[in-house]
This record gives C-alpha cells, sequence and structure tokens, in this order.
C-alpha cells in the first residue's frame, strides 16, 4: 500500500499539470488528521515551485458556499507566497484548469500562535483587515464525489488570492456587519454579509486557530487568512473583468486574459 509520503508527491505533481487527482488507495480510508497531514506534505513538495506557504483559506464557512459545495463544516487550505497578488492584477486563463472568484474578508496575523497559546480574543491577534478576491480552481469531474478530506488533502481548491489594501483598526470594524458584493463584467453576481460567515468572520478565525493547534502546526507572524467567501464561486473566462466590494473594507479589481 503506498505512504502518505508516495501520494503526496503525485498529488502534488497532479496539481502542478492541472490534473485532476486519481483515486490512490489511501484516499479511501482518510480522516481528518490524514487528510492535513497529506495537504501538508504536499503543499511542502509545491512550494518548491510556488513559494513558501504564507498564509491559509478558510472553505465551507457560509451557508451559500456550503449548500454550493454540499458540504457542511469549515475546511482549511493553504496559500503560496507566489501566488498572492496586491492591487489590481491581469491573470492569464491558461494557467488554471477551471478558475473561480470568491468575495472575501482577509486578514493578516500579528504575531506567531503556537499550538500552547490560549487566545482570548482574537482581535488582539489581527494585524490588518482587507477585501480579498480567492481564486480558485476546479481540477474535478464531480468535486462531490471526492468528499471532504480528500478536497481537504488536495488543498480545498485553493489557488491564490487577490489582496486589497490594509486596514488597521480591527477593533473598531464590526464585520459581522459588513456588506459585500462581486460584479463580473458590470454587472452584479452575488452580495452577501460578514455575519454569514460563521455568525461571525472572527468565528471562522477561532475555528482555524483550534484546527492549526489541534494538529501541531504554528500559525506564524503575518500569514494572510482567507476567512471564507460571502458570494458564491464564480467560475470565470478569458476576457473577463472582476470586482468586488467590501463596505470599509475598500474594492479591488482583476481581470482574466
Amino acid at each position: 500500500m503506498e505512504t502518505i509520503k508516495d501520494i503526496a508527491f503525485r498529488l502534488a505533481e497532479r496539481r502542478l499539470t492541472l490534473t485532476p487527482p486519481d483515486r490512490a488507495p489511501l484516499f479511501d480510508v482518510l480522516d481528518e488528521a490524514a487528510a492535513y497531514e497529506l495537504q501538508a506534505q504536499t503543499n511542502a513538495i509545491i512550494s518548491l515551485k510556488r513559494g513558501p506557504v504564507v498564509g491559509l483559506k478558510i472553505g465551507c464557512t457560509t451557508p451559500v458556499m456550503q449548500k454550493f459545495l454540499n458540504i457542511h463544516t469549515p475546511a482549511a487550505g493553504e496559500i503560496f507566497a507566489q501566488t498572492i497578488h496586491e492591487g489590481y492584477i491581469i491573470l492569464d486563463h491558461q494557467q488554471y484548469r477551471r478558475l473561480g472568484v470568491e468575495c472575501e474578508i482577509a486578514i493578516r496575523i500579528a504575531r506567531d500562535i503556537d499550538p500552547t497559546d490560549d487566545i482570548k480574543d482574537v482581535r488582539s491577534i489581527i494585524s490588518s483587515v482587507h477585501a480579498a478576491v480567492e481564486l480558485v480552481d476546479n481540477r474535478y469531474d464531480d468535486f462531490s464525489s471526492f468528499g471532504v478530506f480528500r478536497l481537504i488533502a488536495d488543498n480545498f481548491f485553493n489557488a491564490g488570492a487577490v489582496v486589497g489594501p490594509a486596514i488597521k483598526n480591527a477593533h473598531a470594524l464590526a464585520l459581522d456587519k459588513l456588506s459585500g458584493r462581486m460584479v463580473i463584467n458590470g454587472r452584479e453576481v452575488g452580495q452577501g454579509y460578514g455575519a454569514s460567515v460563521m455568525g461571525h468572520p472572527f468565528n471562522a478565525l477561532s475555528w482555524l486557530i483550534a484546527q492549526r493547534q489541534k494538529s501541531g502546526y504554528i500559525l506564524p507572524k503575518d500569514s494572510l487568512v482567507l476567512l471564507g467567501s460571502i458570494v458564491e464561486t464564480k467560475w470565470v473566462n478569458s476576457g473577463d473583468t472582476i470586482e468586488i466590494e467590501i463596505d470599509q473594507l475598500g474594492s479591488l479589481s482583476l481581470a482574466i486574459a
């Protein structure tokens, strides 16, 4: 039977070549802990091509995304340095298999958080808040057939992020009250509210901290964390322009070549 290391090399090769993952024998017996371990080993290989892991995304934190994916528990993936873009960017559609965009509230971590830290108030570990677009890539013929643990092992769709300007006064922002919207080619395609993110975006951050600590991982200072999409994923094509706007966090845009 293949080991996690064997499958990590194959998963990494398939991600880098935009190929759907195959059904390795181990995939049939994955639990949550094994899924995150396989994710970590796979991403360590991919980081040789895409730079170090500098952030995390949390998927399925909102009802709209839980319904869309038919997954009803949060799941985390990692983000590589070379896939994070700040401000306006033109993306090459050919670098993705099926590119999607999501409208997110993001934060940066103010200090290292290790597995023994007892965080009383997550606001104390936030250095800035941002509007962000998560870039996702659907390499699956039918992602619903893979199940949540296999999707976690394969980094839960993440293909990067586009990040807006830093807003420093996180303590003063009522993130649950903020509304956001997404516009593609001049037409609004979705809107949502911060409260959709597990009742409050801070709850998603608390979930991530607990998940990382349970797995024994450090959450490093300056990590970018995407807290979950308040708008259903929209698949985009060459020639599309995308803009998101979130109250008090500003707007950002990108184009697909």
